[in-house]
Formats: C-alpha cells, structure tokens, sequence
C-alpha cells in the first residue's frame, strides 16, 4: 500500500509539473491569454492540453520528480519560468506586428484616437486593430499553435526537469526574437515608411513654396486616401509573408 501511495502522489506531481509549464505557456502567449478569452476556459484548456500531452511526456518528467520540498519547489519554478518564456516569445511576434500596425496608422495620417481593442484591453486605433487581429486569426488559421505545442514537448529535450531554468540562453533567446521580429515587420511596413517619407516631403516643399496656403489641412485627405489605397493592395502580401515568417522563426526555435 505504501508503495501504490507513493506511486500515485509521484504521479500527481509529475502531472502538476507538466501542467506548470503548459498551463505558463498559455497564460501568455497570444490568443489564449486574451481579455477576452474567460480564465476558466484558459484553464480548462491548459489542464486539457496537459492531460493530452502527459502520455508522451511521461518518461521525461516522472523519473526526476522528487517529493522533497527543497527539490520540488526549484523545480516547480523552473517549469514556470521555462513555460513563461516559450509563451513570451511567441506573443513578443504579436507584439512587434501590433507596433507596426500603429506605426503604419500614424505613417498614413490614420492614427484616430484609440478605442476598444479587439484581442487586448488596451485602448487602439481601428486600421492598428484590424492589423493586429487579422494576423492572429491567420497564425490560427494555420496552426500556429500546434508548432507551440510541438515547441512544448521539444522544450523537455533542451531543459528537461532535472535542470534548472537558465537565465542566460533565455535572455539569449529574448533578444534574438525580438531583434528578429521586428526586423521582420519592419520590412513588411517599409512600403508604408517610403510613402510617407515622400508624401510629407512633398507636402513640405509645396507649403514651402506657398505658405499663404494651409497645405497640411487641405492635403490630409489625400494623404490618408492615398495610404488606405496602399493598405488595400499590401494588406494581403504583408499578413502571407508575416505568417511565413512566423512560422520560419518558430521552426529554427
């Protein structure tokens, strides 16, 4: 009986660790970790993900767990923290493109005052808004969060249980994705930055040449006009190749 005791409490805390991890991954990456997403279905989800995946994590977590608390709670941490950082960088992704979704608002002269934001709780403009959601529904529509899931079950191969997080390769790692993202949407936005470099230029040089004239008042329209006309033929081409691009950087991960 002792013997079946310990087993099921090994077994519980092997499930526990697992969950720490899954469940910290999903309480921030992008999507899950939502306002607008219930925290019971966030756990629900997490615990259900973590029931699915114990199966082929079972010989990677059970044999290290230790029920001694001075082993235990290190542990417990780490698989936070280990969990917390695969979830931080993929919505640090989300977080780049939600910056240039309000760069290229304000390029375009279309930077409104912000309102409700669709996925986060933090006031937005309309076209950032649009940006931003449309390209989380496209990395659902192609899966993006089974390479999370994939990046989860690789993640016991380069930090098992047994090893405690590592503050060094995970800043490594922090400042290689967002260098890299935002490299990425900057590219992406750069037909917006050229447009709005030469349209202000020139805007400039006509207010120069006739100051008598509100020239910023009169060519707003025209501006913004011109940028929405920009927006509605790069809009697709942008969300593919942000979506190629994610899904690239998540692969060399």
């Amino acid at each position: 009986m002792t013997g079946l005791a310990d087993l099921s409490q090994t077994a519980i805390l092997a499930a526990f660790l697992a969950f720490c991890r899954i469940g910290a991954c999903m309480m921030v990456m992008p999507g899950f970790s939502s306002a607008r997403v219930p925290m019971q279905v966030r756990l629900f989800t997490a615990v259900a993900v973590t029931i699915a995946l114990l199966a082929f994590l079972w010989d990677r977590i059970h044999p290290f767990v230790d029920v001694r608390p001075s082993i235990l709670a290190p542990m417990i941490v780490s698989e936070l923290l280990v969990g917390g950082l695969i979830g931080a960088l993929t919505r640090l992704y989300m977080e780049a493109m939600r910056f240039i979704g309000t760069a290229i608002a304000m390029l375009m002269g279309f930077n409104s005052m912000g309102g409700t934001a669709i996925e986060e709780a933090d006031p937005q403009g309309p076209l950032a808004a649009l940006i931003s959601m449309s390209a989380l529904l496209l990395l659902f529509v192609f899966d993006f969060h089974q390479e999370i899931i994939r990046a989860l079950i690789a993640s016991y191969s380069i930090a098992p249980v047994n090893v405690f997080f590592n503050p060094q390769a995970a800043l490594i790692d922090v400042a290689d994705t967002v260098s890299e993202s935002f490299f990425l949407v900057l590219r992406l936005g750069s037909p917006f930055i050229a447009y709005a470099i030469l349209v202000n230029l020139t805007v400039g040089f006509v207010n120069k040449l006739t100051p008598q004239i509100p020239i910023y008042f009169i060519s707003l329209p025209f501006v913004v006009a011109g940028g929405l006309i920009l927006f509605y033929f790069a809009f697709s081409t942008m969300l593919s190749l942000f979506a190629n691009g994610f899904l690239g950087m998540t692969l060399a991960r």
